[in-house]
């Protein structure tokens, strides 16, 4: 009976000694010596200073990374430590002076229409109209230019629009107005890229530099001289537009938006945060080269829009800004119908 009795007590001494045991282990304040010496310097920085929890946002804000169960790149990162600097970044330097630059050039360029007026033809009409652009060249221009529009249009008022507009509309109109344009700009964007690579390809033939692009050049386009230096189907300008404006800006700002459209392809937040910056920046260019080019194309020249709505020009028109082209028409080198004043039927060249 003795016996029993103290192995009974051995039991539950060994019991109590693990109980407590396992309490402490429980109340530990970490699983390791770092951790633990952290916590010490936590619970001291508490008794010390009270009020001062510096030490704490700054091990949050440190990009280290902890625990979470959520999976992903970067979910085990609470705050990025770079965010405030993209975020200011953005809404000065960037935004502010690419909104400006925006202005400026749109500036320059009406007081450049009040000064010298759309340049006229220097000789009358023959009524004689060449086919510029056949249908599908129209159609591809066209669809690319209403999807640029609506991005740009968007893309300023998500860009700018918190400085510019809401002062001026009130937040609750102005939040109305962005819930509108992210998702439009969102699902345009792809649009764009589809027609950037169509409409490529469609004039892609008649852009590669010849050496009378150089002479256009240096007279300026016929702006800094008179008559206009003679070009081919486009001139040196409109190459320019098309190899710095299509192509180049448009894989800058296709890329960058396909990287903030579609965070899905687990890119991290400093990737998107750099193709926030690229993206605005590229943007921004692009508008500003677009309005010089839509100015020539409309009211800048005479003549010029009716290109791109008819599809036709007048051959008084294609000589003075066209010549070697007009040349080869003439000549039945290029694919080019007339239509004749007289009864407009089509021929295949001017007589």
């Amino acid at each position: 009976m003795r016996a029993s009795m103290q192995s009974i007590f051995a039991v539950a001494v060994a019991a109590c000694g693990f109980f407590a045991a396992t309490l402490a282990f429980a109340q530990s304040p970490a699983l390791n010596a770092q951790d633990a010496e952290a916590a010490k310097r936590q619970q001291q920085q508490q008794l010390t200073q009270p009020l001062n929890n510096q030490p704490f946002w700054s091990e949050v804000r440190s990009g280290n990374p902890g625990l979470t169960q959520i999976r992903g790149r970067e979910t085990n990162v609470l705050i990025n430590s770079s965010g405030e600097t993209w975020r200011a970044l953005r809404n000065s330097q960037v935004s502010v002076w690419g909104g400006w630059a925006i202005v400026v050039v749109f500036l320059a360029i009406l007081a450049f229409y009040v000064w010298r007026g759309a340049i006229p033809l220097h000789e009358p009409r023959t009524g004689r109209l060449i086919r510029r652009f056949k249908e599908w060249e129209r159609l591809v221009h066209w669809t690319t230019a209403t999807a640029f529009v609506t991005l740009a249009i968007t893309g300023i008022i998500l860009g700018f629009g918190k400085s510019m507009l809401m002062p001026v509309m009130g937040h609750t109109l102005f939040s109305w107005l962005a819930q509108l344009a992210k998702p439009l700009h969102n699902l345009v964007g792809p649009l764009f890229i589809i027609c950037t690579i169509i409409i490529f390809f469609t004039f892609l033939r008649n852009n590669f530099w010849k050496s009378w692009d150089w002479a256009w050049l240096k007279a300026g386009g016929g702006f800094l001289s008179k008559p206009e230096p003679a070009s081919g189907k486009f001139n040196a300008g409109e190459k320019l537009w098309f190899w710095g404006g299509v192509l180049l800006l448009g894989i800058v700002v296709g890329v960058s938006g396909l990287v903030l459209d579609f965070p899905n392809f687990d890119q991290t937040r400093d990737t998107m945060q750099i193709a926030n910056i690229i993206h605005l920046a590229g943007a921004c260019f692009f508008i500003m080269a677009s309005l010089g080019h839509i100015y020539m194309g409309t009211i800048g020249m005479v003549g010029a829009y009716d290109a791109m709505k008819t599809g036709y020009v007048d051959e008084t028109w294609a000589k003075e800004h066209h010549e070697y082209w007009y040349n080869d028409v003439k000549a039945g080198r290029v694919d080019a119908p007339v239509l004749t004043p007289t009864t407009g039927s089509a021929r295949p060249r001017p007589a």
